[in-house]
């Protein structure tokens, strides 16, 4: 779809956006000073005869010869004749005498922006897939555009399934627990950009599953749901989702998220995340995040993965699965990070999850001690 670029921020560009102009538009000033010819500066100090004074967004009405200079403020356009600029605070104007002494030499292009410097006509700005930010909808903005191409926001249901969600602020009752997945995960779908949907608690009880997920199917892009996707007897998720969807039910051999299901309603995907609140997450960043990017037209849907020291140890004994821990971290000044553990790291301490800057990436057995390097996937 077609949108003006004021209002395509976080949206993806659907095709290439090309520049129909230059950037600058003209030669210009980088610095308030005085616009000469170079050669008119060699052997300074000396004065020059000044003709006149040019602003932003004005011209010079004439052309600047040998011996001359014109007052130009950053911005303005060179004069006809000049090739370089001194800075103001090299020079001393006599504004009786009409004249400037200029305090040093200087060489042809100084201080000066050429047109076409930044950008060229026909130049590639940024390819489709870009996800645009404010730096992309400035330079966008630089070369006249109006409008671009984007491909639509995509719209993400968020359900919650289980007879022992609460959301409503009373009291619980034994057995009962706050529903805290829908927030989280509404919230990290807004945070990527994308339209999140309520769609509300599903009791366990397979009419109203099956109602939840197929208005999610039929008003969204992609449905999110959580809980029921492991071996409890009462998971009626599975059940309504083998009989409306084309689904895959599997167990992963990572820690947290190991239960995930995937499929389709009626040709809406359909993510089955893991009813623990850390589980949830995680799983939403591993395995629904970069598929749902991908949707949103993301040329790169991966998760971001660096290199980073422990602070901790982090091993953990052999089980067959890849361990997704939550560390915080830190950045020195070359942009190098170190980790520490969040804090608990049950499936059920959202804590951690809610402190962690990173996951950190630590296969089936392997020992991480204190200085040892560890992968991270960073999630903020």
């Amino acid at each position: 779809m077609t949108l003006p670029v004021a209002d395509a921020a976080g949206l993806v560009l659907a095709v290439d956006a090309m520049a129909a102009e230059p950037v600058p538009p003209f030669d210009n000033t980088a610095t308030d000073g005085f616009a000469v010819q170079a050669a008119d500066t060699v052997g300074a100090p000396l004065a020059l005869q000044m003709i006149g004074t040019v602003a932003a967004g004005a011209a010079f009405d004439g052309e600047l010869g040998p011996g001359q200079a014109v007052r130009i403020m950053t911005g303005a356009p060179m004069p006809l004749g000049a090739d370089a600029v001194v800075m103001v605070e090299r020079t001393t104007l006599d504004e009786a005498a009409a004249s400037v002494e200029i305090e040093i030499e200087v060489p042809v292009g100084n201080h000066v922006r050429t047109a076409g410097e930044d950008v060229q006509p026909g130049d590639l700005l940024f390819p489709a897939g870009t996800q645009l930010t404010a730096g992309h909808l400035g330079v966008l903005a630089s070369v006249g555009l109006q409008a671009v191409d984007v491909v639509r926001r995509p719209r993400i249901g968020v359900v919650s399934t289980g007879d022992e969600l609460v959301d409503d602020g009373r009291a619980l009752e034994p057995g009962e627990i706050r529903d805290s997945n829908r927030r989280t995960l509404l919230t990290l779908v807004a945070e990527a950009g994308w339209e999140a949907v309520d769609l509300g608690i599903a009791v366990d009880e397979k009419a109203a599953i099956e109602a939840s997920f197929i208005e999610g199917a039929a008003s969204c892009d992609a449905v999110l749901s959580s809980g029921g996707v492991s071996m409890g007897a009462f998971d009626y998720v599975k059940v309504v989702l083998d009989e409306i969807g084309d689904m895959r039910w599997m167990q992963i051999a990572i820690k947290p998220a190991k239960p995930f299901a995937f499929g389709l309603i009626d040709g809406t995907p359909m993510f089955g995340l893991p009813g623990n609140p850390v589980s949830s997450m995680v799983s939403f960043e591993l395995l629904a995040k970069p598929a749902l990017r991908k949707m949103a037209g993301e040329a790169e849907f991966g998760p971001r993965v660096l290199r980073a020291t422990s602070a901790d140890s982090l091993g953990h004994s052999a089980d067959g699965k890849t361990h997704f821990l939550r560390v915080e971290g830190q950045q020195d000044s070359y942009g190098c990070w170190t980790v520490r553990r969040a804090g608990g790291q049950g499936s059920h301490q959202l804590t951690a999850m809610a402190r962690a800057d990173a996951l950190a990436v630590v296969p089936d057995g392997a020992v991480v001690e204190p200085g040892d390097e560890v992968d991270i996937i960073i999630l903020r």
